[in-house]
């Protein structure tokens, strides 16, 4: 497999999922999950997450709300397995985003969320 630093032409920060758990309880960072209202509700959303999906019309609009309203905080990407995460960072990143993280392995990836254990709350 490819790095994201050669498939994307340029690297996008990286969290695992227990660096990015510790970092949202800590409230050092903003975790949003760009997955969808169906992956929400098959597995629960991340503790702490924010749902934001990013094929949604306005996603972009959405997030820079979020980015306003909690200036300086470090946002984190998580998705299905990872992939996602990181390719919307870096389209962020070409528009001159910074302080964004991708979370490794997503929820349901290899050393993802749930393969990790941590906590999810039930998405309605």
């Amino acid at each position: 497999m490819l790095p994201a630093s050669f498939v994307f032409g340029q690297s996008v920060t990286s969290l695992t999922p227990r660096e990015a758990h510790e970092a949202v309880r800590a409230k050092r960072i903003l975790l949003v999950d760009i997955r969808n209202a169906q992956e929400w509700g098959d597995t629960g959303l991340p503790q702490g997450a924010i749902p934001l999906d990013a094929d949604a019309p306005a996603f972009e609009v959405r997030i820079a709300g979020l980015r306003l309203d909690t200036p300086g905080k470090r946002i984190a990407l998580i998705d299905r397995t990872g992939a996602q995460a990181v390719a919307v960072a870096q389209k962020l990143a070409g528009r001159g985003w910074r302080d964004l993280s991708a979370v490794r392995g997503g929820m349901l990836g290899p050393g993802g969320w749930l393969a990790e254990k941590l906590p999810v709350t039930a998405y309605p």
